[in-house]
This record gives structure tokens, C-alpha cells and sequence, in this order.
């Protein structure tokens, strides 16, 4: 059975499940603008990795937006590595099923192979404590994780990393329909670049295709082809996650009618 569920907030992501209805959560550890690492009390990790396991709920941890291991930049790139090795620690200690990090990316004048080099050297670099897991991003000339010629190249040089089996995907929808790739047929295509999809981030797009525009929009509410999007979380295999606008009560609605195209 596929794990549904919804971004939340870190308070409390479990009574958040049970309100939504939801068997999966993804949330911060922390400010996700900011570069101070996870502060976790270790009875709170403790208790929300048993009660998780107890309500048969998985957990996904979203690194914070700021890190970003392509870039040619020591002040970003370093920090960057450091801050993502503390959440993948974090997340391990709470049981999380994996840390999502987007692609990052280089500037214009940057040569990108020089990107994905410095995402191999990242990944060689981690202790994986638990598996990370790259995410596809909507805008960007010079992402490595935009369109799927960047997936490839970024694919190909980080599989020389130790410990690579480790690293996963996370395919956002509304990434792809903004950046310009087409959903029907996009989990073979994906598949056949990085082998597997760990985790889908069902979302729907408040901007138009290949628009590059990272806006979120409730299901059935944005330009995403409804049928592409069914067809990705039907065909994915794996966890889906919902990060659309509203609150609880949303959310549940989404999962509902997820579970009902699904049946």
C-alpha cells in the first residue's frame, strides 16, 4: 500500500497524521532559511521514532532550502555539506525514511560539470546515517536537477561516490511541469536515468508548463494535466507527499481523493 500524507509543521507531525488521516509526514527540523543546524532534545527524538513505529507512520525530513552542494562557492558550498550531514544525523535519529535536499545549482558562468563534481565529492563526503534523497527543481538555467539530460549527468558522476546506493529521488510534480517536463511518461524516463523513485511530492502548479516558477496549488486547482499527475503517483511505487497550501482539513480532502484514484 502507498504511504499518503502532507508536509507539516515540526511540533508535532503525528497528531497532524492522525488529523489528516495521513501514513506519512514530511517536516523541517529547523528554520529552512537559515544555516543553524537541528537542535533535537533526545527524548523527543526518541519518542516520536517509537510512537512513529507504533502508528505506522513514516517520516521524511526536508532539508532547508539554503544548502546547495553544486555550488562553486566555498562560503555556500562548505557550509552547505555541513548542514546537510547534521540533518542526516538528525533524521536518523528519529527514524526518518530519508532527507530530501533539492539540486542545487551553478551560476552562468559556471561550467556545470563542475556542479555535479562537487555533488560527487558531497555524497562521498556523508555519513549516511540515513539515505538522502535529490529532488527535482523547477526553475533555473544552470540547475542540475531541472530537466532530465541534468538528472543524467548528475546520475552518472555520482555513482563513482561511496555509499551511492544510499541516494534516492524525490519527484515533485508540479518541479516537473514547471520546468518542462512532460508527466506522462515521466516516471519511465526518470526510472531508467536513476533506477528508482523513493518518494513523489504531489503537487499541482499555479504556473504554466515549463514556466519555471516553483508555486504550489491545491490538486485540481493549478495547470498540472490531472491525468499525468494521477498517472505519476499510480506508477511511482513509492511514498507520496502533499505539499499544497491549506491547513489539516485540506489536506485530508487531497488524501481522500488520492486513496480514491488509487482504489
Amino acid at each position: 500500500m502507498i504511504q499518503l500524507g502532507a508536509h507539516v509543521d515540526q511540533t508535532d507531525p503525528l497528531a497532524q497524521a492522525r488529523e489528516m488521516g495521513a501514513t506519512a509526514v514530511q517536516f523541517f527540523l529547523g528554520d529552512p532559511q537559515k544555516w543553524k543546524g537541528p537542535q533535537l532534545d533526545a527524548e523527543w527524538a526518541e519518542a516520536l521514532r517509537t510512537e512513529a513505529v507504533e502508528a505506522g507512520v513514516q517520516l521524511w525530513v526536508h532539508a532547508p532550502y539554503v544548502i546547495n552542494l553544486a555550488s562553486t562557492n566555498n562560503r555556500i558550498r562548505i557550509p552547505s555539506r555541513k548542514l546537510l550531514q547534521q540533518n542526516v544525523h538528525a533524521a536518523a535519529q528519529i527514524g526518518a525514511a530519508g532527507v530530501i535536499v533539492h539540486g542545487g545549482h551553478v551560476t552562468k558562468d559556471d561550467d556545470p560539470s563542475v556542479g555535479f563534481e562537487n555533488w560527487r565529492k558531497a555524497v562521498d563526503g556523508l555519513e549516511m546515517a540515513c539515505p538522502i534523497l535529490i529532488e527535482n527543481t523547477a526553475g533555473g538555467a544552470n540547475a542540475m536537477a531541472r530537466h532530465l539530460e541534468r538528472i543524467d549527468q548528475l546520475w552518472s558522476t555520482i555513482e563513482s561516490a561511496s555509499d551511492s546506493d544510499q541516494v534516492g529521488f524525490c519527484l515533485d510534480t508540479c518541479h516537473a511541469h514547471a520546468g518542462g517536463e512532460e508527466l506522462v511518461g515521466l516516471v519511465e524516463r526518470i526510472k531508467a536515468i536513476t533506477g528508482r523513485i523513493d518518494l513523489v511530492h504531489c503537487n499541482d502548479s499555479r504556473d504554466a508548463f515549463d514556466s519555471g516558477a516553483d508555486r504550489h496549488a491545491n490538486l485540481g486547482q493549478g495547470q498540472v494535466d490531472p491525468e499525468g499527475l494521477l498517472e505519476v503517483v499510480r506508477l511511482a511505487g513509492s511514498s507520496v507527499v502533499l505539499e499544497t497550501p491549506g491547513d489539516a482539513a485540506v489536506h485530508a480532502q487531497e488524501i481522500d481523493y488520492l486513496k480514491e484514484q488509487l482504489a
